[in-house]
């Protein structure tokens, strides 16, 4: 299953976890604001997070201690930076599902 999204690597990335099993990833920021963000995952080393109907950040090499907690939680916070500044953050719903790569080919 192909996509027609524009898709663009995320090269570099936080994922933090709180003591209450909270999920926040902080990536660099995106132009323009995000609409029905989603994040998808599948439990392996790459994950999609849907900013926009038409654009897509793809997480690769995703650590192995962060794999788990990913998968546990229904939602997450996502921070977008800009030169060490918070430009924007948002609450995205996590949705498993069985393949990622196959979303990416």
């Amino acid at each position: 299953m192909s996509t027609t999204k524009e898709l663009e690597q995320e090269s570099r990335y936080d994922i933090l976890q709180n003591k209450q099993g909270e999920i926040l990833i902080i990536i660099n920021s995106r132009q323009g604001a995000p609409e029905n963000p989603r994040f998808i995952y599948d439990g392996g080393d790459t994950a999609l997070l849907y900013r926009t109907k038409d654009g897509a950040v793809v997480f690769k090499n995703i650590a192995e201690g962060a794999r788990k907690p990913l998968k546990m939680v229904s939602s997450m916070l996502i921070v977008e930076v800009e030169n060490e500044d918070v430009l924007r953050e948002y609450t995205v719903p996590v949705r498993i599902i069985k393949d990622v790569e196959a979303l990416i080919k």
